[in-house]
């Protein structure tokens, strides 16, 4: 293993930890970062998409009384449990159905560092937009909801179908507007994570599995799914403590001042983007 390849894979898989439950867009710091590394080859995105198996792991370890507590309703025939899922099912559809649809042109168009910088700074306002009206919470926890929010929730999580939006940010910003607490709106987050990143992961696995040579590749993708892990749980423990008494504000001030820097870097020539 070249000690280059190991400490970009350890860095990626730590960016890729820490920003993918919050609403900062893991995929618009992969893409950026991967940039700055030189790591954006055809390769390069697939170890992206692959590692995010290591941040689900993160979330079965930190949800697993829930989780087991559901698999153990679904065998036993439990209603709670058999709504449980069906609610997620119907919220991963929409992004799914989306993504193959149109995923190849939005890759093709929208993965690049410009167009990222622009969607954090959009994503921004519509954060402190959805934090500055009124809230009126009608469902205060996960299993209050009904198909037609988690329909609602899942139709906000296909806008991280462009990359800078953020994936967990369109979900629980979405949640916010639709009248969910910020706990269930996170936490719903999470869970839609386990399918949606879980399938997402082996279906570009299936796809790319031409350009693999799985001696060679498989221990640095392990290795970035290990600092994803442990990067991950830091930031779902951290971001559950945060909001029991804070906002989502400073994730949009974040979203500002990060997007104005790689647009003043690209346009000063500091750094070389890509596009």
């Amino acid at each position: 293993m070249e000690l280059i390849l190991i400490i970009n894979t350890i860095i990626l898989g730590i960016v890729e930890g820490l920003t993918e439950f919050l609403p900062i867009s893991s995929t618009g710091h992969l893409i950026l970062a991967g940039d700055l590394l030189n790591f954006n080859t055809e390769k390069g995105k697939l170890f992206e998409v692959v590692i995010q198996v290591g941040a689900i792991f993160a979330v079965c370890w930190e949800y697993r009384v829930k989780i087991t507590a559901v698999l153990a309703g679904l065998l036993k025939g439990e209603k709670s449990a058999q709504k449980f899922t069906l609610n997620l099912i119907v919220a991963f559809m929409p992004l799914a159905v989306l993504g193959l649809l149109f995923g190849k042109l939005i890759k093709a168009v929208l993965f690049k560092p410009m167009p990222v910088a622009l969607a954090f700074i959009i994503g921004a306002f519509i954060i402190i937009w959805a934090e500055k009206r009124e809230h009126k919470i009608r469902v205060f926890e996960i299993d209050d909801l009904s198909l037609l929010d988690a329909l609602k929730l899942g139709i906000a999580q296909a806008f991280a179908l462009i990359p800078g939006t953020s994936r967990s940010g369109a979900t629980i910003i979405g949640g916010l507007f639709f009248g969910l607490s910020r706990k269930a709106a996170t936490e719903f987050s999470f869970f839609l994570a386990i399918p949606t990143l879980f399938i997402a992961s082996l279906y570009d696995l299936y796809k790319h599995r031409e350009i693999l040579e799985w001696a060679v590749d498989a221990p640095y993708f392990a290795v970035g799914m290990i600092a994803a892990f442990f990067s991950a749980m830091l930031a779902i423990k951290g971001l559950l403590r945060y909001i029991s008494n804070h906002d989502f504000i400073i994730f949009a001030w974040y979203r500002i001042i990060f997007g104005l820097v790689v647009i003043g870097t690209a346009y000063s020539g500091l750094v070389n983007w890509t596009a």
